[in-house]
């Protein structure tokens, strides 16, 4: 090569940097990046931020920034949604370039590095991975098949409560609630339940506890490189080694159980489900255990505390609101419908318990920030340039409570439902609980049987009052922190059975 050539080229590629550079900055200039509060060095905003409270700080930031505003968590940047407008942006629009989870150390280990469906990264096994999980586990026609466990479970809560009844017992609906939902689900994933008391039962529970603390746990190293003997100091390393070792040895007696040649072959349950799939080989990687194993994980945690929540929450709003629960009490007995139990099939017509579960829903979801995403690539969002690796946060609690788009959004008020089409499938942006876009929860249909099932019988055999002493406005509305918003203090109701 020449001296001239050798010139040409360099010359070339500083006008090719040129471009570039200005390329960046006319982007820049025409979509800047959002603005958000100030933060200091290294840490970014992370010592302004609670985590047990996240959704009310991100709310009140919003009011001040924007309904798109931006974060710096230690070394990497962050973006808050609050409206529905900028969310349908996102879940429509530009699903695909939002389409990945962060990496937090926490999920990706209790996940077995991403082997799931709810965190793993956007990929052709995820894809391959969910289509198969929605056309053979949370199909209609399977989830109906499981309405014999559903109804006998109801059934059983529901004789508790009349034994409660006849003996003027308070009902601790909190822990009526975990124990039917958690053992609906372990029967329908697991083929097994926990009875509603002793040392088996109090043990699991705790271990899902101790499991789903861990899934939300700050680890320090997650937002600033090299500080993970800061997370070994506070013991969150060693916490999260004790029980990904004990759900990883439940799940393995569960796959042990079910592969046994002289199991006794009762009803097919998701595991044996999964089983059959790996032994057909119907995906596109060789499936392990290890991937049975995520994916049992996400339908535990995502079924079991979802739902005994958004009950409790349900409960909560109609005791304190006895208008609406005197007309959804009305609309459930004075159906033609006569008998001691309401099945699934019963209760498909009733609007307006159907308007009260979406109500429930808005006002008090059990995930009030959505599963956070990750950025594939650079995009520009309401005006504003978003890079790519830039974590999104979606604040559903405040989209749900956005006054530009609800009316009176701070009351419970189910009639908003009767004449409107909102739902909650991921297609109006207003109303997103389960989330939106291709990483919507699949499990919806399975959550809802459940909730109206449950709520339907509950209300049908039962009057509902306040406890003795007590009027509607000592029931309070406060939140314990968590991977599902639980009501602090316990919901305890006195049933009176219908004469």
């Amino acid at each position: 090569m020449t001296m001239l050539s050798l010139l040409i080229l360099v010359l070339c590629i500083i006008f090719s940097l040129l471009l570039v550079f200005m390329k960046r900055r006319r982007t820049n200039i025409n979509a800047p990046y959002p603005p958000g509060p100030r933060g200091l060095p290294i840490i970014g905003n992370l010592h302004q931020l609670d985590n047990s409270i996240l959704y009310l700080q991100f709310s009140k930031l919003s009011k001040i920034y924007g309904p798109l505003f931006s974060l710096q968590l230690g070394f990497r940047k962050a973006i808050v949604v609050s409206s529905a407008k900028i969310a349908k942006e996102i879940f429509k629009n530009n699903d695909h370039a939002f389409a990945n989870r962060p990496i937090l150390y926490g999920q990706h280990k209790l996940s077995y590095n991403g082997l799931d469906i709810v965190f793993s990264h956007y990929s052709d096994f995820w894809r391959d991975m969910r289509k198969t999980c929605v056309i053979h586990i949370f199909s209609n026609k399977r989830i109906s098949s499981y309405s014999s466990i559903r109804k006998f479970e109801v059934k059983k809560m529901i004789k508790k409560i009349s034994n409660h009844a006849s003996s003027s017992v308070v009902t601790n609906l909190s822990e009526l609630f975990s124990s039917l939902s958690s053992t609906i689900i372990c029967r329908i994933a697991f083929g097994m339940r926990y009875e509603d008391e002793g040392v088996d039962s109090s043990k699991f529970h705790g271990m899902l506890h101790e499991f789903e603390a861990m899934l939300t746990a700050f680890f320090v190293s997650d937002y600033i490189p090299f500080t993970g003997w800061i997370d070994k100091l506070r013991g969150l390393h060693s916490r999260l080694d004790r029980i990904f070792k004990e759900f990883d040895e439940f799940y393995q007696e569960v796959i042990d159980e079910h592969l046994d040649p002289n199991r006794q072959q009762i009803d097919q349950v998701i595991v044996d489900v999964l089983l059959q799939l790996k032994k057909q080989n119907l995906f596109s990687i060789d499936l392990t255990f290890d991937h049975i194993k995520a994916v049992l994980m996400d339908i535990l945690v995502a079924a079991t505390d979802t739902t005994s929540a958004t009950l409790v929450w349900a409960m909560t709003a109609l005791i304190r609101n006895p208008k609406v629960m005197k007309k959804v009490q009305q609309e459930i007995r004075s159906s033609r419908v006569k008998k001691d139990f309401l099945d699934e099939e019963d209760i498909q017509n009733f609007s307006y318990l159907k308007a009260v579960i979406k109500e429930t829903l808005r006002l008090y979801l059990p995930n009030t920030l959505l599963v956070p995403r990750e950025t594939r690539e650079n995009c520009t969002i309401g005006g504003y340039q978003i890079p790519a690796k830039t974590i999104v946060y979606v604040n559903a609690w405040a989209i749900h409570r956005d006054s530009n788009v609800w009316k009176d959004p701070e009351e419970f008020y189910p009639e908003r439902f009767l004449e409107s089409s909102i739902n909650f499938l991921g297609q109006d942006f207003e109303l997103i609980p389960f989330g939106a876009g291709r990483r919507i929860c699949p499990g919806i249909s399975m959550a809802v049987a459940s909730l109206e099932l449950i709520l339907a019988n509950l209300l049908y055999s039962f009057d509902w009052e306040l406890p003795h002493g007590l009027v509607k406005e000592d029931i309070d509305f406060e939140m314990l922190p968590g991977i599902a918003q639980h009501k602090k203090n316990h919901l305890c109701l006195s049933a009176k059975i219908l004469m």
